[in-house]
């Protein structure tokens, strides 16, 4: 009985802690469209804000990602597959594709589209490993999609930039590869390995398709405005790479 108990109390823990870092992460992330939006409104364009988001990010995760690995460096050569999809899919394709939304449309409005990514993941356990959901879980994805539509504001037929919707549809794409992936590394890569890894590849892949052409890719150091708040160029792009990138990736 005593170790029934036991059990049940470590269960305990590991859910409150579990949805501590959960709330964490979101709220950490959730600060990167209004902190971006300054940023385009100044000169920056999404891909240049992702690049120096994602790289920062990494640059500050490095060190802890080192000590992680303890001299496994084969490591990272076995899971190299794991590490580029990660960086792709939950970095470039999450993070690029809502900076352009956020661009197009309200940053709530993005943020709340790419937020039903659990509901993707839902579907795709479902149809792809045959995990079929719960009825709570089922309730709550239709609540969702039904809270889609209203935020949306479809039914009132009001102007809703499609742009911005196909920008938002795509980054949630990414977010649900982001917690596919993040199970699927389960406990073959360190969280914080996985995260710099993914940093890493994501922001030097955006680098290489801005040099080339493929994405626009411009900057500046003017000043940055925020509700009559101004501050340097290189204050939110802090708050970008160390908040919104280190803290909610790790």
């Amino acid at each position: 009985m005593a170790t029934v108990t036991h059990d049940k109390a470590v269960a305990s823990n590991r859910l409150r802690s579990g949805l501590l870092c959960a709330a964490l992460s979101a709220t950490a992330f959730g600060l990167s469209g209004p902190l971006a939006r300054g940023l385009f409104d100044a000169g920056w364009s999404p891909a240049a804000v992702v690049i120096v988001r994602v790289l920062l990010g990494a640059l500050v995760l490095l060190p802890a990602a080192v000590l992680q690995l303890r001299g496994d460096w084969n490591l990272l050569r076995r899971n190299a597959g794991l590490l580029a999809g990660y960086g792709l899919l939950a970095v470039v394709t999450a993070q690029l594709c809502f900076f352009n939304a956020v661009a197009h449309m309200d940053v709530a409005v993005a943020l709340l589209i790419e937020y039903t990514s659990p509901i993707a993941v839902v579907g795709y356990l479902w149809l792809r490993h045959r995990q079929q959901p719960g009825r709570a879980t089922v309730l709550g994805a239709a609540i969702g999609l039904i809270g889609l539509v209203l935020v949306l504001n479809l039914t009132a037929g009001t102007a809703t930039s499609p742009v911005g919707i196909a920008w938002a549809m795509a980054s949630m794409v990414g977010g649900a590869g982001y917690f596919i992936l993040s199970a699927h590394a389960g406990d073959q890569v360190p969280g914080t390995v996985l995260a710099t890894g993914g940093l890493l590849i994501g922001g030097l892949g955006i680098l290489i398709a801005g040099l080339l052409g493929v994405v626009p890719l411009h900057a500046t150091t003017a000043s940055v405005t925020y509700q009559g708040l101004t501050v340097d160029w290189w204050t939110p792009l802090l708050a970008l790479g160390v908040v919104t990138a280190a803290i909610s990736y790790v």
